[in-house]
C-alpha cells in the first residue's frame, strides 16, 4: 500500500476566521482525530495532490512538531466554485481498532460474455469494509470470468480476504454482462 508523507504546523487559533486566513495564506486547515489525539494544523495544498486527487486508497503519514501520525484521509472538503481543498480530516490508525473505510473494487478475468459481443458495466466503483490497521487493503477484487451474456456478479462473489469484513449487503450487483441491442436484434431475428 502506497503511504504518502505529509508535513505539517500546528495551529493555534481555531474558528472560521481563523481559518479563512490560513485559506488566504495558501494554505489548507487539516485536523487529525483518532484514539488520544486530537491535532490541529495545516499543510501546503501540492503535498496532499497525490492523497486527494486519486482513486487509489492511501495511507497518511502526517508529521506535525515531531511526532508521526499513521493515518487516513476520512473527511474532505471542496470550495464549491473552485474545487479547490478546503479542509482535511484525518483518522488515526490505532493497532488493533477496527475502522470502516470505502476502497476501490476491481475487476479480474476476461468474461466469456464480453467475448461474445456483451458489455461489461461496472455497477459499484468502491466497497465498505471493516478492517483493522494490521489488514489494511488498497483495493478488493472480483472475478468476472464466469460471466456470460446477461449474467451478474455480486457483492457476496467477491474474493475473501482474511481480517476485512464486508459491509455492504451481498446482493448487491458489482458488475452485469449487458447484451447489445443489436445482437439482442439479431437473435430475435434467427428465432
Amino acid at each position: 500500500m502506497e503511504i504518502v508523507t505529509l508535513k505539517g504546523n500546528v495551529r493555534q487559533e481555531m474558528g472560521t476566521k481563523w481559518a479563512k486566513q490560513v485559506r488566504n495564506e495558501g494554505l489548507i486547515p487539516c485536523v487529525l482525530y483518532g484514539g488520544d489525539t486530537n491535532l490541529c494544523f495545516t499543510v501546503d495544498p501540492h503535498d496532499v495532490k497525490k492523497l486527494v486527487y486519486t482513486s487509489q486508497f492511501k495511507l497518511a503519514e502526517v508529521t506535525v512538531d515531531g511526532s508521526t501520525h499513521r493515518c487516513i484521509l476520512k473527511d474532505l472538503q471542496l470550495d464549491r466554485l473552485t474545487d479547490e481543498v478546503i479542509h482535511i480530516d484525518f483518522l488515526k490508525l490505532t493497532p488493533g481498532h477496527k475502522i470502516k473505510i470505502n476502497v476501490p473494487l476491481a475487476t479480474k478475468g476476461a468474461s466469456p460474455g464480453v467475448k461474445l459481443g456483451g458489455k461489461l458495466v461496472t455497477k459499484m466503483r468502491t466497497i465498505s469494509v471493516k478492517v483493522s490497521p494490521e489488514n489494511l487493503i488498497s483495493e478488493v477484487t472480483v472475478d468476472v470470468s464466469g460471466l456470460d451474456l446477461g449474467q451478474t456478479v455480486r457483492v457476496r462473489d467477491i474474493e475473501k480476504v482474511d481480517g476485512v469484513e464486508i459491509m455492504n449487503a451481498p446482493s448487491i450487483p458489482v458488475a452485469t454482462v449487458t447484451i447489445p441491442r443489436a445482437l439482442r436484434s439479431a437473435t430475435s431475428k434467427q428465432d
